[in-house]
Formats: C-alpha cells, structure tokens, sequence
C-alpha cells in the first residue's frame, strides 16, 4: 500500500476513535446524572455576578446564594400558568424534603421589570401556597438581562400594550453553598423526584 494511503488510513482511524470516546464520555455524563438531572462537568458555567433588587426594596448581587443552597427559576407575576405551578411544586418539594430543606432557599427572578416593581413581588410571593421566605428579584431592565445572560436563561416579550407576556425558560437551577451551579431540574420533574434529586446532590456537596 502506498505510503500516502497507509497516512490517510491512519488518520481515518484516529478520527472514528476520537469521535467513538466523545460519544461514550457523553453517554455516561448523561447515565450519571440521572433522570431529570444535568451533569454540571464540560458544560458552559451557569451562574455569576449579578445586581439586583429584592421584594424589599434592597440592592442585592450573587452572594445572597451564599451559605445556603437555592433553586434560581425566572419568571413574571402576571405568569398564567408555569409560574404559580413552580412554586407550588417547590413548596410541596421542600415539604418532602423535611429538615433537609432548612438550608435550601427559592429565587425567584423576573424577566418582567417593566410591571415587576419590589411591591409587586412581595405581593404575589406572599399568596397563600406559595413557599414562605421565597427572595424575589427584580430590577432594571439592563439587570434582567445581564441576570438571565450570566444563567444562560431565555426571555423574550410577546405582545403590546398591557396583555403582553413573557415567553422564558422553564429550567430551575440548583446552586450550592459556593453560589456555583450543581444541577439542573426539568420543570416536568414533579415534587417527589426533584426532592430526590436535589437530596442527592446535597449529599455529593
């Protein structure tokens, strides 16, 4: 065989080898992770420095995640439907968790800085069968969006005039006490198993 040839077969076979590892380095991040879970290795970092205002009226950044874990989730008030649901799940979510859920706290970040005043948000995160002490996030519309880019979290407003709504992500981020990203749970996930899961990954640390 020629020398040229022998070159072009190697090489050949060295692609099909690397591809062949890539994809069995996918498959077992994805087996490790577990149902509804997001392996947080070799992907793009979630989570960062931000500026913000809470329901209270108080300049807030990343370290309010500090010492505690948090479930970030972005949404707006006038939300139909994913909203309320999230934060009814959380509440039935921490429930099943027990003590295990002393240390685990909710953020909840509009996308909707336009209607989402502080007042707002305390108003609506105080409605019966949401979790108590959820930390609403609001602030300029320059803030959301520097929030929502440094999650990797989509919004986008849909309409005029005072019917508009918001289209956004439905993925809630569970950072650890580091105010680093650990997981990521799918919004179809249900109270039972994202108890479950977040369980295991506080175990991990």
């Amino acid at each position: 065989m020629p020398r040229r040839s022998i070159i072009l077969f190697a090489a050949a076979c060295c692609v099909i080898a690397l591809s062949l590892a890539m994809v069995t380095v996918v498959v077992v991040k994805m087996r490790d992770a577990g149902a509804g879970e997001t392996a947080s290795e070799g992907v793009a970092s979630v989570g960062g420095p931000f500026q913000m205002v809470n329901q209270d009226g108080q300049a807030v950044d990343q370290t309010l995640l500090d010492g505690k874990w948090s479930l970030v989730f972005f949404g707006f008030t006038y939300c139909p439907d994913y909203c309320p649901t999230t934060l009814t799940g959380l509440a039935a979510t921490k429930q099943r968790m027990g003590a295990a859920a002393d240390d685990l706290q909710i953020v909840f970040v509009s996308v909707d800085p336009a209607r989402d005043t502080p007042q707002a948000l305390k108003d609506y995160l105080s409605s019966d069968g949401f979790p108590q002490g959820v930390i609403g996030l609001t602030g300029t519309p320059e803030q959301v969006a520097e929030t929502a880019r440094v999650y990797r979290a989509y919004f986008q407003k849909v309409g005029e005039g005072e019917t508009y709504t918001m289209n956004h992500s439905l993925t809630v981020y569970l950072m650890g006490p580091d105010g680093k990203f650990r997981s990521a749970l799918t919004h179809d996930l249900g109270p039972e198993r994202s108890a479950q899961l977040i369980e295991r990954v506080m175990e991990r640390g």
